[in-house]
């Protein structure tokens, strides 16, 4: 029977909560701590209320010994809950890291307010805040309405100003949250932004120096990094008004709070030692929230870590819960596919459907703009935000995940990016090295050769993202990738873009040795001389199919087209009348 009461929790509270045996423990620890931390009171009661008055040197001895046994078993449990915390912050980042790399990457497909590239400085800052000073605030808190019952014990207008004093701090670590919390976030964006801005340019680092970009592209960062400036040291000051704030009051109540203590000696309200005490005790209830206040900064960037994270690994691809485990066939089908992207009222794709079947190779061709690449990403399961349904096999290719999907699809991408590692390393798509099936799509791509010639071979690194090669070098390698392994569906999204004569016979005799081995094969292009390989074809015109079918039947109605709308504009033309 389900339980309709269960709670659902998000990617990340669910990993949280695997840790709460390890939280409850540090609570343990807290309460020892803290209820030995009524030691040096019930000590200073003791010496100056009874040891001072029956002047027993036997009795202070007992007290003394009992007094440092106590404060070695405090000085234990706050050793353990440290070192606890520590353990904690180690295992929570082993048990988060796998999650957040994969989360980090997957975000990348979709829009997202959080920022991928700082996923794990989210998490360091999280863990940092766990293992530190201010995390002790949180458990140490619930124990002050405790020492200033201790407090009314002693005297009720102790406890009266400890309340006081203490509704000062709160009011004051309330005020640092509410004002710190809005700057905070856009002093952080607007360093993100900056920041980000500066690593997407460094990207055509050498078109920027070759024509002398720098100096406009320094006044566009430095406006954005002075924006980060202000901000930043605008929340730095306000913050650090609130501390100094802070300071103050917690100098004044240790002040204050023995002045009220020596007024009730005086009225013989308490003893002498009792004002001592309850002044330690005082300052003892209060630490928790001066802790806090100091420590609020670093709440603030933890808690925006935790929220940054939570919404990244809240980011996962819907359906994805099934493992595929036999080789499909093949089969894809489109139906309706809408491609929706914000910022544009019309749709990238809109109502798209074909067939393209095992043993086939369905060319898909359009002007540029028309959606070609979105429906690459689409038909294999890049892109899930999109309206209609993508098939494999009769099967929605959205269910699988991409571990045991990916193995049986092959995609080269418009823009090639290569890895930092071997030429083999890269063909087996960064998995282990199986040298037969490298070579194997090394042949099929016509890249054996060429890959022979270099230095060392399948060992010889192409740099970061293919730097050590050409253009077209970076395109067969990426084909030779697409094909390792044998997968059953191919997509290739302007796959003759960089290549030469050689490199484009080579891409074709790939393709027509993927017809003959029964894959299906989906080419996507804007040059029509890959129509010669082609058994099926699909035109796309912003955004949506106006042909589809047989290649040689699409190709004979468009020209009917054609022609019909020449003669048209013949009819249309005025005639020219001779020269008188």
């Amino acid at each position: 029977m389900k339980n309709n009461n269960m709670v659902i929790r998000d990617p990340l509270s669910t990993v949280m909560w695997t840790f709460k045996r390890e939280f409850l423990t540090v609570a343990v620890f807290s309460m020892v701590v803290n209820l030995l931390m009524l030691t040096p009171t019930l000590y200073m009661l003791q010496v100056f209320d009874r040891v001072m008055i029956s002047q027993s040197q036997l009795t202070l001895l007992m007290v003394s010994l009992l007094t440092v046994f106590l404060f070695a078993m405090m000085a234990f449990a706050e050793w353990a809950r440290s070192i606890l915390l520590v353990r904690t912050g180690v295992k929570l980042d082993q048990a988060l890291s796998q999650k957040v790399f994969r989360s980090s990457f997957l975000s990348y497909l979709n829009p997202s307010e959080s920022d991928p590239a700082k996923a794990f400085g989210y998490l360091i800052s999280l863990r940092q805040f766990m293992t530190g000073n201010g995390v002790f605030a949180l458990f140490d808190s619930p124990w002050v309405p405790i020492y200033i019952g201790v407090l009314f014990l002693l005297h009720p207008v102790l406890g009266a100003v400890a309340i006081v004093f203490a509704l000062v701090q709160t009011s004051i670590a309330w005020y640092g949250h509410s004002l710190g919390k809005q700057i905070q976030a856009d002093s952080a964006q607007s360093q993100a932004d900056a920041q980000k801005f500066m690593q997407s340019k460094l990207r055509n680092i050498e078109v920027l120096s070759s024509m002398g970009m720098l100096a406009g592209l320094f006044a566009r960062w430095q406006k954005l990094q002075h924006k980060a400036l202000l901000q930043g040291g605008s929340a730095q000051q306000r913050l650090g008004a609130v501390t100094a704030v802070s300071k103050f009051a917690r100098y004044s109540q240790q002040s204050l709070n023995l002045g009220v203590g020596g007024w009730l000696v005086i009225v013989g309200e308490i003893s002498p030692g009792a004002m001592i005490a309850a002044n330690v005790l005082t300052t003892r209830a209060l630490a928790p929230i001066d802790l806090l206040v100091m420590s609020w900064p670093g709440f603030l960037t933890s808690k925006t870590a935790y929220e940054r994270l939570k919404e990244l690994m809240g980011f996962q691809h819907k359906g994805r819960e099934k493992t595929l485990t036999e080789v499909p066939l093949g089969q894809l089908k489109v139906e309706g596919l809408t491609v929706r992207v914000p910022g544009r009222d019309k749709p990238v794709l809109n109502k798209v459907d074909f067939v393209a079947l095992p043993g086939t190779v369905t060319v898909v061709l359009g002007p540029s703009g028309s959606g070609k690449s979105t429906l690459a990403r689409s038909m294999l399961g890049i892109w899930l935000e999109f309206e209609g349904r993508i098939l494999l096999d009769e099967q929605d290719i959205t269910q699988w995940t991409r571990e045991s999907l990916g193995p049986h699809l092959g995609y080269l991408p418009q823009d090639i990016e290569l890895f930092d590692g071997t030429i083999a390393e890269n063909i087996a798509r960064i998995g282990e090295v199986n040298s037969e099936q490298v070579i194997a799509a090394a042949q099929a791509a016509g890249l054996h050769q060429m890959i022979l010639r270099f230095p060392k071979g399948y060992d010889t690194r192409v740099g970061q993202a293919g730097s050590f090669l050409s253009g077209g070098q970076r395109q067969r390698i990426g084909l030779a990738r697409a094909l390792y392994g044998q997968p059953v569906l191919v997509v290739l999204d302007e796959p003759n873009a960089n290549l030469d004569d050689d490199g484009e016979n080579a891409l074709l005799n790939a393709v027509l040795l993927l017809k003959q081995q029964g894959k299906t094969v989906v080419l996507i292009s804007h040059r029509q001389g890959v129509l010669k390989v082609a058994d099926r074809l699909v035109i796309l015109q912003d955004g949506q199919v106006v042909a589809s079918g047989p290649r040689d039947g699409v190709l004979a109605a468009l020209q009917k087209q054609r022609e019909a709308a020449a003669g048209a504009a013949g009819a249309a033309a005025p005639a020219v009348q001779p020269a008188a």
